[in-house]
């Protein structure tokens, strides 16, 4: 019996295949509009149904959605005739569509998940014999700004199974169990056509999937066109990085309000998106305090490769990978801890521990032997477990989530980390296509930290360690912001009031124009403030006096979304006192929220229903490669199999059928990883380097550094100048010239730990370190600069 077979029990979920079933599917293709001016995109999606049965349907679509989208319109066309929805209070639109469905009506129905701002269904209700219906929804979205300066722009197209965790709630539209099918059996399609607009220029456009070459629409460059290419799958979520010319310019956008509104509505008066890219210095990083706790999603799902476009690296493995860099790169004197958590959670230490050789050395064993073997993803139970923990004096606590975000009620985890706040910083990574941008961006919206989503071949190694950096940067204070208006004209705040700045991120506020707006061109300014390690900077915009029209209002509808995401924590858990203002947003912005949904009645068909509808689940595709349903869970022994909850109640596959669902699923590449990693890291030389670095920044001279170098120890001993250096300094030396020289398109992942080696090795050499420089690159006949180490 293979190892595999020895110490693995999958837990694989039969869901009752529609295709199976022979049982036509009612949604026939998907096509997509996107709109995208500078750094906000208006997308219109076009759900295209049909009933090829003899009986009247109810079909009900779950589909993922970006959590920071504002939806604001939904609509159908039956045959030819065209239903406009209304935004209602959730609860009744839900009782209108019955009522309606009873009567004969036809109905559709679009809401957000209850626990769950990532997550709509789509019911369409009493879909005659015949008939067919184009369901439209429309919303906007901030675009995030990437490292390179790249605007990201991703279409959701992976839904994963999200596991459910005790005491969740049991209303999630996720508890419907959705049929999932091979990629290549889905029986609709999905089309995409982007244009994208910057008065800056577009230098490129990139994507992950397939797309026609890009048309620009002018000689200038500012308008172009992409599509997706024909034969799209549902293989990964739909990705593109925009590139323009000008990214980083702050402005100033204002958008004409509705004046027939009543005084106080919030689209009454002119809006204002203000986009400012702070010029904060870069600063070596000086701080030694702070308690670092990384917590590690193991569950049955980080044994996926990172991506269906990258398979040769498992989510557990770059976790592995990501967990050495960090702890190699924490500084001397600060604290840390490690937790591991799936259906259960596990710590290091049973509380943060100082940093020093030993215990690093403790926590790099067991990251060796770490693996995805703990089930679900009961994340809610480690973070109240890390937050009751004692508070390090001179030591704050700044937390590092690592998950592929698979779980139903996030409502419950953002509420913890926001009860937390005021003791910590929490920066969290969503891994792999499917993860929840509910739960990642709400988690670190809450407490003030960042988010990052490592998809396509995006390496979660240096997302990560670009984080660490931000949090070792001082602390960014007195953050305020002013407006210089027009007499008579003033500004009402609508975005929450910023507190945490990090270098190289872009800040968007919004704000209320209110009062008499100038009747002749003028202009006003606004002005950002801050402190850093004592000096004050300031960044400013000036801007013209005159909103624009906008037929879509979109800068209202996303500063109502900006709004809405500091009220609207869910149907259970939003505070009694927020849950009104949050009602009364939502209905007035038009902006769908946990409390409202979109419902449109044709009240025109009213054919009484003989007995109850066909209902239809629209089926959605299974990533194996990517995201599978695949669940393992590694075990000592073959005791009697408990079934994990992982929100289904279908019987688990077999033991017997192990081996030919791993074949499936799994390539040779992923077997030579799994092997691979119960001995150590393989090959990969630099992260044995980096492996073998000492806590304070140095390495000491021994066989492992000697095989990474890819000499002998003995010819390294030999060129070794004793006079100037100890043999730990030689070592060092070594190793950091090794790293600029072949691990150089990797440096922001090596770059903290280098800065511990270099301060180390300025204390250890002193005056002779430019010698012993010199006879290092001319023992490894490297063509690395001196200068690099700034003598």
């Amino acid at each position: 019996m293979s190892f595999l077979q020895k110490s693995c029990i999958t837990m694989v979920h039969f869901y009752g295949l529609l295709t199976l079933q022979r049982e036509p599917v009612p949604l026939k293709s998907i096509s997509v509009s996107v709109s995208i001016y500078e750094f906000v995109a208006d997308v219109s999606a076009t759900l295209n149904y049909e009933n090829e049965e003899k009986v009247p349907l109810e079909a009900v679509f779950l589909f993922p959605m970006d959590e920071d989208s504002a939806v604001y319109s939904f609509e159908a066309l039956v045959d030819g005739k065209k239903i406009v929805a209304e935004l209602q209070d959730k609860m009744k639109a839900r009782t209108n569509y019955e009522k309606a469905i009873s009567q004969g009506h036809q109905a559709f129905l679009l809401e957000e998940d209850s626990s769950s701002r990532d997550v709509f269904s789509c019911n369409v209700g009493n879909l005659q014999p015949g008939s067919k219906a184009a369901v439209t929804l429309k919303y906007v979205q901030e675009l995030p700004l990437e490292t390179d300066g790249a605007l990201r722009f991703v279409l959701p197209a992976v839904l994963n199974p999200r596991y459910q965790f005790s005491g969740s709630s049991k209303d999630s539209c996720l508890n419907v169990k959705t049929p999932i099918i091979p990629v290549e059996d889905l029986p609709y399609t999905l089309s995409m056509v982007a244009t994208i607009d910057s008065k800056h220029g577009i230098e490129k456009v990139q994507s992950n999937c397939p797309l026609s070459p890009t048309e620009y629409l002018g000689e200038d460059k500012t308008s172009a066109q992409v599509s997706l290419a024909a034969g799209h799958k549902f293989d990964r979520d739909v990705e593109l990085l925009i590139y323009y010319s000008e990214v980083h310019t702050p402005s100033v956008v204002l958008e004409m309000g509705m004046p027939k509104m009543k005084p106080g509505h919030l689209m009454r008066d002119p809006s204002a998106m203000v986009s400012f890219y702070p010029n904060i210095p870069e600063d070596q990083p000086s701080n030694t305090c702070g308690e670092f706790v990384f917590l590690m999603d193991r569950s049955g799902s980080m044994q996926s490769p990172m991506s269906s476009q990258d398979t040769s690296q498992l989510r557990i493995q770059a976790a592995k990978e990501t967990l050495i860099l960090l702890l190699k790169s924490l500084p001397m004197g600060c604290y840390f801890n490690i937790y591991g958590f799936g259906s259960s959670y596990e710590a290091y230490f049973p509380k943060s521990v100082k940093y020093t050789q030993q215990t690093m050395e403790e926590a790099l064993g067991r990251v060796k032997l770490m693996q995805a073997d703990l089930g679900g993803t009961e994340i809610l139970a480690p973070l109240q477990n890390i937050y009751r923990g004692p508070s390090i004096p001179g030591h704050p606590l700044q937390l590092f989530v690592f998950t592929d975000g698979e779980v139903t009620d996030t409502f419950s985890v953002i509420k913890e980390v926001r009860i937390n706040r005021q003791k910590h910083r929490c920066f969290s990574f969503g891994i792999g296509e499917g993860a929840s941008t509910s739960l990642i961006k709400g988690i670190a919206r809450a407490s003030g930290g960042t988010s990052e989503f490592i998809t396509g071949k995006d390496r979660m190694q240096s997302k990560a360690l670009r984080t660490l950096k931000r949090s070792l940067q001082p602390v960014v204070e007195d953050v305020s912001l002013s407006w210089h208006l027009p007499s008579g004209l003033s500004a009402k705040m609508l975005s929450p009031e910023q507190t945490v700045i990090f270098r190289g991120q872009r800040i968007i506020i919004y704000a209320q124009l209110t009062g008499r707006m100038p009747a002749a061109e003028t202009t006003g300014k606004v002005c950002l403030k801050y402190t850093l390690q004592g000096k004050t900077f300031e960044d400013k915009v000036t801007f013209p006096v005159q909103p624009k029209p906008d037929v879509n209002f979109t800068i209202h509808r996303l500063a109502a979304k900006s709004l809405l995401q500091t009220k609207d924590m869910g149907l259970r858990d939003t505070p009694a006192s927020d849950k009104k203002d949050a009602l009364n947003l939502s209905l007035e912005s038009g902006i769908i929220s946990s409390f409202t949904a979109f419902i449109a009645i044709n009240k025109e068909l009213n054919k009484p229903v003989q007995g109850p509808l066909a209902h239809r689940d629209i089926p959605r595709p299974m990533l194996l490669g990517a995201s599978a349903p695949l669940k393992i869970r590694c075990q000592s022994g073959l005791g009697k199999l408990k079934a994990c909850s992982y929100g289904y109640d279908k019987p688990w596959m077999s033991l017997e059928k192990l081996p030919c669902l791993l074949e499936k699923t799994h390539s040779s590449t992923h077997r030579t990883n799994l092997e691979t990693y119960h001995a150590g890291f393989g090959e990969n030389h630099l992260v044995q380097l980096i492996y073998h670095q000492n806590a304070n920044g140095s390495w000491d001279l021994n066989e492992d550094l000697a095989k990474v170098l890819g000499v002998s120890l003995e010819e390294i001993t030999a060129a070794h100048p004793a006079e100037l250096v100890d043999s730990s300094g030689w070592a060092t030396i070594l190793a950091v010239i090794w790293l600029h020289g072949n691990g150089k398109d990797l440096k922001c992942e090596w770059e903290l730990l280098e800065r511990k080696a270099m301060a180390w090795m300025r204390v250890h050499a002193g005056s002779t370190m430019p010698l012993v420089v010199k006879a290092a690159i001319t023992f490894l006949k490297s063509s690395v600069d001196p200068a690099i180490f700034a003598f």
